[in-house]
This record gives C-alpha cells, sequence and structure tokens, in this order.
C-alpha cells in the first residue's frame, strides 16, 4: 500500500504554472497545442504515404505473384506506419520530421526522454486514431485533454512539449547616472528574493504598462524596497528601484567572477595526485 501511494506521489502533473513533477518540482515548458500537433503530425503522415507509395511503385516493376504481392505490401504498410516511426522516435529521442520542423518533442510526463516502448505505444495507437479514422479520434482527444495529448500519449503517459521559442529581449540597464555616486557605499544585499523577484517583473512588463499604474506600481515596490535598503536615495520610486536592480546585478556578477576565480586557482590543487602517493596502491 505504502509503495502505490510512493508511486502515485511521483507522477507528474500540469498545472497552471507548467510541469510539476512528482518531487514538487515546477519545470519551465509549454505544451504543444492540438492545432501545432496536428501539422507535425500531418507532416509525418505525408512522409509515409509517399514512402508506401514508392513501395508500391516499385513493386509495379517486380514480376511477382499476387500472394508475394500482398505480403510484401502488408509488410511495406507495417514499416511505414509502424515500424519505421517507432524507430525514428527512439532514435531522435522523441523527435520525427514533422516535430523537427515545428519544433516539437515528445517528452515522458516527468519531463524525460522517452524509449521505445513509449515510442512503440505511440505509433501502434496511431494506427487506430490517426490512419482508420483520418485523425478524426486524435483531434478529437487533443482538444478534449488539457494538455493536448492524443490518445497514443495517454496509454504511453508522454506528451509533446514546444522547444523552439524566441529568444527574450534583454532588458538589462546600469545605475542611473544621478545614483552612481550612492551606489558606491549603498547596502542591497537584504533585499527578499521575492521582492527581487517582484521588481524583476515590474522592469520586465513595464513597456506594457499605462503611466499611471507604472507609477503606482514603481511607488508600491519602492516602498517595499525601502526598509532593506541603507542608505536611502533622495530620487523617485522608478530610479530608485533602477538603481537597486543595477547594483544588485552587478555585484552578483562580480561575486560569480570572484568565485570562478577562486575555483580556477584552486583547480591544480583539487585535481593533482597527493606527495608521496605510490600509484602501484
Amino acid at each position: 500500500m505504502a509503495s502505490a501511494t510512493s508511486a502515485r506521489s511521483r507522477v507528474a502533473r500540469f498545472d497552471d504554472e507548467g510541469l510539476v513533477t512528482g518531487e514538487a518540482v515546477t519545470l519551465d515548458v509549454r505544451p504543444a497545442s492540438a492545432l501545432i500537433r496536428a501539422a507535425g503530425c500531418a507532416i509525418d503522415v505525408i512522409l509515409s504515404l509517399l514512402l508506401l507509395l514508392a513501395l508500391l511503385l516499385s513493386l509495379a516493376g517486380l514480376s511477382v505473384d499476387d500472394a508475394a504481392s500482398r505480403a510484401i505490401i502488408v509488410a511495406g504498410l507495417v514499416c511505414c506506419i509502424v515500424v519505421l516511426p517507432t524507430a525514428v522516435e527512439t532514435a531522435a529521442h522523441g523527435r520525427s520530421l514533422g516535430k523537427l520542423a515545428l519544433g516539437l518533442r515528445v517528452v515522458r510526463d516527468d519531463g524525460g526522454a522517452i524509449g521505445f516502448r513509449h515510442a512503440f505505444i505511440r505509433a501502434l495507437t496511431g494506427v487506430v486514431e490517426i490512419y482508420l479514422t483520418f485523425g478524426g479520434l486524435a483531434v478529437l482527444v487533443g482538444f478534449l485533454n488539457p494538455s493536448s495529448k492524443r490518445l497514443g500519449d495517454l496509454l504511453a503517459g508522454t506528451h509533446a512539449q514546444v522547444e523552439r521559442v524566441p529568444a527574450l529581449p534583454s532588458n538589462a540597464f546600469g545605475v542611473p547616472p544621478e545614483l552612481v555616486g550612492w551606489a558606491a557605499t549603498a547596502d542591497v544585499a537584504r533585499l527578499p528574493d521575492a521582492t527581487a523577484r517582484r521588481v524583476a517583473a515590474f522592469f520586465a512588463n513595464i513597456d506594457h504598462l499605462v503611466p499611471e499604474s507604472r507609477a503606482r506600481v514603481a511607488a508600491s515596490l519602492a516602498a517595499q524596497v525601502a526598509p532593506f535598503v541603507s542608505p536611502l536615495p533622495d530620487a523617485p520610486p522608478e530610479r530608485f528601484l533602477a538603481g537597486v536592480v543595477a547594483l544588485r546585478r552587478t555585484r552578483d556578477l562580480t561575486a560569480l567572477r570572484l568565485e570562478d576565480a577562486r575555483l580556477e586557482a584552486l583547480a591544480p590543487v583539487l585535481t593533482a595526485t597527493p606527495a608521496r602517493f605510490d600509484s602501484a596502491h
């Protein structure tokens, strides 16, 4: 009973924040929508049908009896719609030509790479939900499922995620010129992480705020930040927040570079063989 409960606790799930693993870790992934999955699947189906058509055309030039022709057609059909998709997804770790073209990848529900079992279940189920129903069953299940999973994903425990996302624009800025003197002696290290994230989110979305909301949010955040900053500069709330953010980023970068330099200096000591160490032992 305890093992069953433990197993259920390790199952990943989707919530409003993204993919949550069994260890309660939220992964920043974006499930593929039903439409983009349908487009990728259509590319793969067209390629499979073209391979099957090429097989039939090559068979037309061979002098074989009807029984052998039917056997070759059946074997080719199985290879094109089951064996080949399974082999491609297994070798490419969840990708096919259609998914590669649209920047998609099939992964396990816990975020790991799929294996042969997952790819085979998806391909075998696809015979029914894609080919026999002309994609109708896959589209119906995909639109009804909140993660846009098709029936093969539900049986295999997989989902498709979007891997090709646009690069985020950088909004980095320095300390405002009027606060350079204050930054030389200011203490901003005690700022809580939650407050720092709210300030960072404010600057990330600042271009989407109307002037009234921008000023109101800046004043509210400045009041939250002020108790953790010493001394307080004589500056408008938004300029004050910009100075705090820039100063924290600069000092964090300096600390990381210092740590890297110390580790690099210690590397010969950490990797060297101890003195009078007998390699034979």
